[in-house]
This record gives structure tokens, C-alpha cells and sequence, in this order.
């Protein structure tokens, strides 16, 4: 059973880039050409609207939920709208394989032309086996009075239903459809992960795939497109980690950040970014159509997208049951730029999901320290679901290695002169010495976690064991306050979870 869509004065279904092209040039009077010869929209709304969003559920286990009532009523609201709107269908997939993609469509105003190109872009295109499961209802100039910033997203997941009123930001429709399949690779027994996916070709002989967890802005798709020991791209965004530790992707492009984007620390998605058929959303882009990338005077949170048929990759069919978790966590004292978990405190680590929030996350999260159990603020219901899944898949998994990655920095914040920055050339031969394993180990006294004695490319041993910067700079009572704090947090963040196992939160 799939949604029916509402009626319109007219529907273009599946147009193609350069029809869509053209519709934003004629229809949209914030989109620019750019230097690179791609087009720029400045949106209204420039991050996700987490405040806005309800489920449809009376169990009060959702955090913003709404009645079946109110939502039906809503949703007569957004179809009496449409009824004499010009709309634009995408119809596709999210994910390639056979054995496990889902039939997904956006339908959206044509005066949002954007943003429907963008999501064909992510969408695989749909062959004669394709039939509807996931449908998002998008209508930009329809606000919602009343509700949080006069604006709503409604997700369904009973009918796999998406409807979002009033938001021209790009990333409602891309999440759209992927936290309705948060909720569909669950029901299969498996687990979504707010993650990128890479490979390395040749490793001791075969072929290891690593899965990049963190929140949006955190390092997590420069991470998985740096290259390491030939590694390949696969997936930058989600991905299903199954019982039997089977991987799935879902996007056939890239929705990467745009701010800071540079050409020697990010070859790959600058590359892609710069092409005259990616679209851009909200880069700075001067009068000339110059882009600068390093300007955040309307937002940090730049995106583009583009396909991922435009980079070098690797296929996301047929790849390698995951050998490694990396938990990318951005923090600005005394984690280290690498630890390595034991069996027992992965699951605890995965629910903390501790990291430093960014612009991505909106105006709310930016700046401030975060915890969100699997860097997966999409996930459908209790979170306790999250960390008993992954307990229970990493239980079938004994050789899975996960590993803490501190892409921030150590000592302090970036106005903090004593600090010092875990730069992206220390993170990708922190990747390399993982995968390699030519990292020499130790024990930390205070976590039990395991830090790097040595690094190779990583010459400072105070990224590596921040207890020695504390110490140089006769800081070490504020370590040890740290240290404290830090495992008093951890313990009472985890006891807060109805339903969580207890060998989880025993760990910590």
C-alpha cells in the first residue's frame, strides 16, 4: 500500500537535469550561474528544521509527535494547495541492489525546481521493477502558522509518508525519504547508520570497508573521500549495517558541505562541487559569479550536490561485510585523535555519540557539546533501540574494530591559544594507520580505552596522548576535572535510556 498524490493543475514527472536547469533560471529569483558554470540557490531556511518535525504516533516515546487527526488534517491542507500548483514528480531509488533498494519519489512545487534536481541526483534511477514505498510531499510556499518557525514536517512511517510545508531547504527532502528508511532497515533487522562508506582495495591480500559514523560537519565525508592506501569512496551519507555484516548504501551522489571547501584537503568533492552539472545551495557567490568558499556571511552551511558517477569511486553493489566503525566525535579537550574501543565499550560509545554540534545542525546545536546516540539525529523512535541493535549485531560481528576519531581539536578551542588542531592530514593517517595496523597501542589509565603510542605522519604526540599537552602546560587538575566530569556524564547520559541493556551502560 503506497500513498496516493494529490491532484495538481499539472505534472512534469521525471525532467531532466537540464529542463530542471532551465525551470530554475526562468522560476527562482534567488538561483545565480556560478563561475563553474553551475547554479546557486539561496535558501530561506538553511538548516534542517529538527523542531518543526513530528512523527504521526500516540506513544509519548517520540520526542514531537503528532496526532493521526491533526496529521490528516494537515495533509487536506497541503492537497487543496497543490490542487492548482504546477508540480514536479522524481521517481527513483535509495539504494542499487536488487536484494534491498526502495521504491522512492519526491513530488514538489515547480517553483522549487532546485531542489527536485538535487534529489535526482541522489535518487538510483527506477527501471521497469520500480513501484512507490517512500513518498515525499514538498511544498515550499505552503507555511504552517502555529507550529515551530511556521513551518512542519510530517513523517508517517505507518504509510511511509514524508509531507513538508513551507521549507526551501534542500536537506527536508533528502531526509525525507532516508529517515523513513531508519525505519524500514530496522523492520528488516538491521541498523541505519548516519554514516559514509569506503574501501580499501587490497589489504593483507582482500578487499575491508570501513563505516564513517558522525554528525553533519564533523569530518565524516571528508573522511570517507580522503584517499588512503587506494581507498575508494562507496557512500557518503547512509548506510544499513545487517545482522551478518552485509552493507547496504542508498544515494547515487553526494550531498557534501561546502564552507572551507578546499582543493588540497578535499581533491575529490571539490571536483565534484566545481562541475557545471552539481548544484549549489546557499555557497557565497559574489556579483561575478565568483564562489568563495571560505565566506560564511549567510551560512557555514553550504552544499552541494553532485553524482556520483562524476568522482572516482567504488561500485555500491557487492561490498565487503564491514571490518571497521569509526566514530567520528569533534571535541576540544582531552580526547585523543584515535582510541580503540574494547568489544564491550563500542555499543556504550556508539549510544554516547559525543561530538562538538556544527551549522549543519542549525543555530541550536552549533558550537555546543552534543550527545546523539549513533551521530543519528534521524532515527525513529527510543534510542535504546539503537544501542541494544548494534549490541546485538556487534555480538555476530567478533572481529568488527571500532574506534573513537577526534576531528576538533585537543586542549581547548580554536581561541584558545594552548590548543592544537587535529587537522585532516593527522585524520587520514590516523585512517591509514588503522587499516595498516601500524599504529602501536597503549592503555589509558583513566578510559581503558586503548591510545596510540605512535602514529605514522603524526609527528605530535600531544594529539595523540592530549594528557601530555595538559601536563606541559601545567594543566593537569584541569584534566583530571575533565576526566571526572567526563565519566560522571557518561554514566548518568546512559542510565537515562528506558530499555537499554545493562551490559552497555556497564561498560562506562
Amino acid at each position: 500500500m503506497f500513498a496516493e498524490l494529490p491532484s495538481a493543475k499539472s505534472v512534469i514527472t521525471n525532467p531532466s537535469q537540464a529542463a530542471m536547469r532551465q525551470l530554475a533560471l526562468d522560476r527562482m529569483s534567488k538561483v545565480v550561474e556560478t563561475e563553474f558554470g553551475n547554479l546557486n540557490y539561496e535558501s530561506e531556511v538553511t538548516a534542517r528544521l529538527s523542531r518543526s518535525t513530528f512523527f504521526v504516533a500516540e506513544d509519548d516515546i517520540y520526542q514531537n509527535r503528532i496526532s493521526r487527526t491533526e496529521f490528516e488534517e494537515w495533509s487536506h491542507k497541503q492537497d487543496v494547495y497543490i490542487a492548482d500548483k504546477d508540480m514536479i514528480l522524481i521517481e527513483g531509488y535509495i539504494g542499487p541492489d536488487p536484494a534491498f533498494r526502495t521504491g522512492s519519489r519526491l513530488y514538489i512545487e515547480s517553483t522549487q525546481a532546485n531542489i527536485a534536481a538535487m534529489q535526482r541526483q541522489l535518487y538510483f534511477p527506477r527501471d521497469s521493477d520500480w513501484h512507490p514505498i517512500f513518498t515525499v510531499i514538498y511544498t515550499p510556499g505552503l507555511h504552517a502558522p502555529g507550529k515551530p518557525d511556521d513551518r512542519l514536517i510530517l513523517v508517517d512511517l505507518e504509510h511511509y509518508v514524508t509531507r513538508v510545508f513551507g521549507s526551501d531547504y534542500f536537506g527536508e527532502s533528502k531526509m525525507g525519504g532516508l529517515r523513513m528508511w531508519n525505519h524500514y532497515v530496522y523492520e528488516q533487522g538491521g541498523l541505519a547508520l548516519h554514516s559514509g562508506l569506503k574501501t580499501f582495495p587490497n589489504v593483507s591480500g582482500s578487499e575491508k570497508s570501513a563505516l564513517i559514523l558522525g554528525l553533519s560537519g564533523t569530518g565524516k565525508t571528508t573522511t570517507t573521500f580522503r584517499n588512503q592506501l587506494e581507498s575508494m569512496p562507496v557512500q557518503d551519507d547512509f548506510n544499513a549495517l545487517m545482522p551478518d555484516g552485509s552493507v547496504y548504501t542508498t544515494e547515487n551522489g553526494c550531498f557534501a558541505k561546502t564552507y572551507g571547501l578546499d582543493p588540497d584537503d578535499e581533491p575529490t568533492i571539490y571536483g565534484g562541487t566545481t562541475r557545471s552539472d552539481a548544484w549549489l545551495e546557499n555557497a557565497y557567490v559574489d556579483p561575478s559569479g565568483r564562489v568563495d568558499f571560505f565566506n560564511s556571511s549567510y551560512t557555514a552551511n553550504g552544499r552541494s550536490t553532485f553524482s556520483l558517477a562524476n568522482i572516482r569511486h567504488r561500485s555500491p553493489l557487492n561490498v565487503p561485510k564491514a571490518d571497521y566503525l569509526l566514530l567520528l566525535n569533534r571535541n576540544e579537550s582531552i580526547i585523543p585523535a584515535v582510541a580503540r574501543l574494547t568489544r564491550e565499550q563500542a555499543p556504550a560509545y556508539f549510544m554516547l555519540g559525543e561530538t562538538k554540534g556544527t551549522s549543519a545542525g542549525g543555530a541550536a546545536e552549533a558550537g555546543k557539546n552534543l550527545r546523539v546516540p549513533g551521530t543519528n539525529p534521524f532515527f525513529f523512535n527510543n534510542d535504546a533501540m539503537q544501542g541494544n541493535r548494534i549490541f546485538e549485531i556487534m555480538k555476530a560481528m567478533p572481529d568488527l574494530e571500532v574506534y573513537v576519531m577526534n576531528t576538533g581539536r585537543v586542549g581547548g578551542t580554536d581561541n584558545d591559544e594552548r590548543s592544537k588542531k587535529v587537522r585532516i592530514s593527522h585524520s587520514s593517517a590516523v585512517v591509514e594507520g588503522i587499516v595498516a595496523g601500524t599504529i602501536e597501542w597503549e592503555i589509558d589509565p583513566e578510559f581503558g580505552y586503548e591510545i596510540a603510542r605512535s602514529i605514522p605522519g603524526i609527528d605530535d604526540i600531544e594529539l595523540i596522548q592530549p594528557y601530555r599537552l595538559y601536563e606541559r602546560q601545567g594543566r593537569l587538575d584541569e584534566y583530571a576535572n575533565i576526566v571526572e566530569r567526563l565519566k560522571q556524564e557518561r554514566r548518568e547520559y546512559l542510565d537515562a535510556f528506558i530499555g537499554l541493556a545493562p551490559e552497555i551502560t556497564a561498560s562506562i
